[in-house]
């Protein structure tokens, strides 16, 4: 229990920001996730569609500070690379 105004007022904007954050990263797990049943249906075309859905969060949640831009670059990448094989076998 907090002692003064200023620490009850932190842990206030504390929950706010953990429930902020919650959501967000949720929601990054969540595209992440719905692209790679894409991926494991090996539908191409909606593999791609869900692959740019997936980096639009990443960026979003990037911009609101709830993940490292090193972070949701690292996650694009990874995601691109499992993309390739699916066009790949879906051209030849």
């Amino acid at each position: 229990m907090p002692n003064k105004k200023s620490a009850a007022k932190r842990v206030l904007i504390a929950e706010k920001n953990r429930i902020y954050n919650r959501y967000w990263k949720t929601r990054c797990k969540t595209a992440q996730k719905n692209f790679l049943s894409a991926v494991a249906g090996g539908d191409s075309e909606l593999a791609a569609k869900r692959l740019a859905e997936a980096q639009s969060v990443l960026d979003k949640a990037v911009v609101k500070g709830v993940i490292h831009r090193n972070t949701a670059a690292r996650r694009k990448s990874r995601m691109a690379l499992k993309i390739t094989p699916a066009e790949t076998a879906a051209e030849g």
